[in-house]
């Protein structure tokens, strides 16, 4: 058979072109996109909406903790020091006789305002540094490179703990914006990696040379062609981000040098509560289990995210 016979049988007995697809309804399937797949394998995964669920109950306690009948956090008394859970306290009394359920719900609030803005600013400065490195190559990607290298090379706990020091020498201040600024210009580094990968990647795709050939300057190629589809992967690396910046806050706190003065947070609950754990330790379990399931919620998004936009897992 010939090509021209080929291409007659294909086309049906009436001579017509062969259609696309179309559904029972008559209507044309339309392609679907990366971010439509993904969704799609992301409705169904058990463990996106168990993490979901939980990131939303979370961000319910930080918005709204009264949403959750927890009274005030700071009304303290000696004489509860220490007092077992109750119907007015579900998780009894530290050893200044606070609430332990109120501290518990209303350090969700700190803790994730810190991790939200931290990785925001981690993510504009990955973004920067990414797309700058992975679209302009040459000596630029040489000098971003191996600047973020030695950014890696610095050990984190110990450039945060020097970093959030000395940003929170003024004794009034509480440590919030010191920890958000310290977590968010040490945090950067992974997302710009991948971002640069992604980027070397779309910028030799067929539709940016298209683009290039139609006169589209490197602010519109980077901006409309190659950005929109280098984000995937960096918006899962921002995804982890958050649940280990809520760590690394709790860590801070913990040591006595991230958050201070009168503001909660789940690690200024667990070093008070540390010393005497033996003799009560439901102040101590109860601001380490929410941390936990907390950090736990992101790090499984993040990877549910991940796996439905990895295209070898299709």
């Amino acid at each position: 058979m010939s090509d021209i016979d080929a291409v007659v049988s294909a086309a049906g007995p009436s001579g017509e072109a062969p259609t696309e697809p179309r559904h029972a309804g008559g209507k044309k399937d339309k392609p679907r996109s990366l971010a439509a797949d993904a969704w799609l394998d992301l409705r169904k995964s058990k463990v996106f909406w168990f993490a979901a669920v939980l990131v939303v109950i979370i961000t319910l306690m930080a918005v709204w903790p009264g949403l959750f009948g927890a009274g005030d956090p700071r009304a303290c008394a000696l004489s509860r020091q220490h007092a077992g859970p109750s119907g007015s306290a579900f998780f009894g009394f530290d050893y200044q006789g606070c609430d332990v359920y109120a501290k518990t719900i209303y350090g969700a609030r700190n803790s994730l305002q810190v991790s939200i803005v931290a990785t925001l600013l981690s993510g504009i400065i990955g973004l920067i540094f990414g797309l700058s490195a992975g679209y302009f190559g040459g000596w630029v990607d040489a000098v971003l490179s191996r600047f973020i290298d030695v950014v890696l090379g610095i050990p984190f706990l110990l450039a945060a703990i020097v970093l959030a020091k000395r940003l929170s020498a003024d004794p009034n201040s509480n440590g919030v914006l010191a920890v958000t600024v310290t977590l968010g210009v040490l945090g950067w580094t992974t997302a710009a990696r991948i971002m640069r990968s992604s980027v070397i990647a779309s910028k030799n795709q067929d539709y940016v040379a298209a683009a290039r050939m139609l006169g589209s300057g490197p602010a519109r190629l980077m901006m409309r062609h190659i950005l929109p589809n280098s984000t995937a992967s960096f918006i899962v690396v921002l995804t982890l981000l958050l649940g280990a910046n809520i760590a690394s806050e709790a860590t801070l706190s913990f040591l006595g040098i991230g958050l201070k003065n009168d503001a909660i947070s789940w690690g200024i609950s667990i070093a008070e509560a540390t010393p005497v754990a033996r003799v009560a330790p439901w102040p101590l379990v109860w601001p380490s289990a929410f941390l936990a399931a907390t950090v736990l919620a992101f790090i499984m998004l993040g990877d549910a995210v991940r796996d439905a936009f990895d295209p070898k897992l299709r």
